[in-house]
Order: structure tokens, then C-alpha cells, then sequence
């Protein structure tokens, strides 16, 4: 592939997602890291680009902040909310009962996270998520307290996440993680896109559990960005559509698996 071509594949990457990593370059590309790295060191030294850690940015992005029209990869969640509602709604009330009164926890954004909202009412819970949807469903029950991370919107998930390796996350601590996944396998847990997974590093990072809201669908597929090995989950919450298969993988990674009746 010609340097040209390179060229033009990083610059439309870019143009569409604001920020994109050295991996995912990889992935585009035909052509070795030293190869990229020249093509990034080029790009930059022309104003083309923002050599950053781990990546590049748009030179549209001001402060930190990327162009309104940044997108992720993956289902948007106006999609995601409608699939397997009756399995996620048994999920989110399950997770939901697994906080304490009066405690500090962590959700991350997502359709099936956002279930717990309804249950989680008259627990007076100090809440820190990432999720413009969760913080609506939250902002009307007496006695909880919401916090979010900076960053910027992403308009397809409705979720704030920072980005260029910056970390927005308040100093916060939590004995609980409450997060989706877009796939399961025995590979770990993925998300479609690599802004998304250092977000969720963040948050787990933070946590002294992570607790892992999925339903049975999400074991179909195994591709995705891995955000985390099995080892590293400690609890999930999934419907019984689960297979036996997946269900010794699970239990085999040392997993407390909870069941939830839909």
C-alpha cells in the first residue's frame, strides 16, 4: 500500500471517530508499526494530525474536547435498548440487589446496566457513571447522588468518555462495578470500541468487584476490542438462555454466576 493511501486512510479515520489508536491503525493498514509511526510523525509534522499516546487526534479538536459528530463503533443504543428487554430487565433488578444501603458504586453505560435504575431507589446510593441515559433515570429518586466523569458526548451511546489518554474520572473508590459487555467468550470481555475500553479500565481500576450485566445473546459473538480476561470479572449476571458450555467456561474462571428469572 502506497504512503499516500496510508495517509488517507488515517486522515479518514480521524475524520471520523476524532481519535483513533496505534492498534487500530495496525488493523487498517498494510504496513509494519515503523512503517506507521513514519506516516503519524509525517502527518503531524504537516498539522494534518495530533501525535498523541497511544494514537492520533484531529486537529479539529479543541481542549480536549473532541467535534460534536464523534461516533463509536458498535450498535447504537437506540437500537441496543429494544433487544432482549424482558432478559435485561430481570438482570438490571438481580444486579440491583447486590448493592447496599447508603454504599458508593459505579455503572458504567449501557442497555442493560441502565435496568437497575428503577431498583435501586430508596437505597441512597452515591452513583458514579458515564451514562447520560443512567443519570436521567436517577436524577428523580430522593436520596441519590450522582456524579460524572469529563469528557465528551457520544451521541449514539449517550455517554461521556474522556479521550487522548486523558483521565477525567473523579477520585473516587467503590466496592462495586456495574458494567455491560457487547460480546463474552473465553477470550474475556470486549467492546466494540478502544475509547470504550480504556474508559472501562478506568473504572475497574476503581473497583474493588466488577460485576458484569449481560445477557445470554452476548456469548453469540467473540469478536470486539477485550477490555478484560475472565479472571479479572468477578460476578455475572446473565438469563437463563445461557448454555451449558458457556456456563462452565464462566464458572471455570472462578465467577460467581447469577441466574436472573425473565
Amino acid at each position: 500500500m502506497h504512503a499516500t493511501q496510508r495517509e488517507s486512510i488515517i486522515l479518514d479515520l480521524l475524520a471520523e471517530h476524532g481519535f483513533v489508536s496505534f492498534r487500530d491503525i495496525e488493523a487498517k493498514l498494510d504496513g509494519s508499526p515503523a512503517t506507521i509511526r513514519r506516516d503519524l510523525e509525517r502527518l503531524d509534522e504537516e498539522g494534518k494530525i495530533i501525535r498523541v499516546r497511544g494514537g492520533a487526534k484531529s486537529v479539529s479538536s479543541s481542549d480536549g474536547q473532541a467535534k460534536a459528530d464523534l461516533k463509536l463503533f458498535g450498535t447504537p443504543f437506540h437500537e441496543n435498548v429494544v433487544l432482549n428487554t424482558q432478559q435485561k430487565k430481570a438482570i438490571g433488578q438481580a444486579a440491583a440487589q447486590l448493592c447496599n444501603a447508603g454504599e458508593g458504586i459505579m455503572i458504567d453505560g449501557g442497555s442493560t446496566t441502565l435496568q437497575m435504575c428503577p431498583f435501586l431507589e430508596g437505597l441512597n446510593l452515591q452513583v458514579l457513571t458515564n451514562s447520560l441515559h443512567i443519570v436521567q433515570a436517577l436524577g428523580g429518586q430522593p436520596g441519590t447522588r450522582v456524579l460524572i466523569p469529563g469528557g465528551a458526548v457520544f451521541p449514539e451511546q449517550n455517554i461521556v468518555l474522556p479521550l487522548f489518554g486523558e483521565d477525567l474520572t473523579p477520585a473516587f473508590h467503590a466496592p462495586k462495578l456495574f458494567m455491560g459487555a457487547a460480546a463474552l467468550s473465553a477470550r474475556g470481555l470486549m467492546q466494540d470500541d478502544v475509547v470504550l475500553v480504556a474508559s472501562e479500565r478506568r473504572f475497574m481500576e476503581r473497583a474493588e468487584e466488577v460485576i458484569v450485566l449481560a445477557d445470554a445473546s452476548k456469548f453469540e459473538s467473540s469478536s470486539g476490542n477485550v477490555v478484560c480476561p475472565l479472571n479479572e470479572i468477578d460476578v455475572l449476571v446473565t438469563d437463563a438462555r445461557l448454555g451449558d458450555k458457556d456456563a462452565s467456561t464462566i464458572e471455570a474462571a472462578g465467577i460467581r454466576l447469577i441466574i436472573a428469572d425473565a
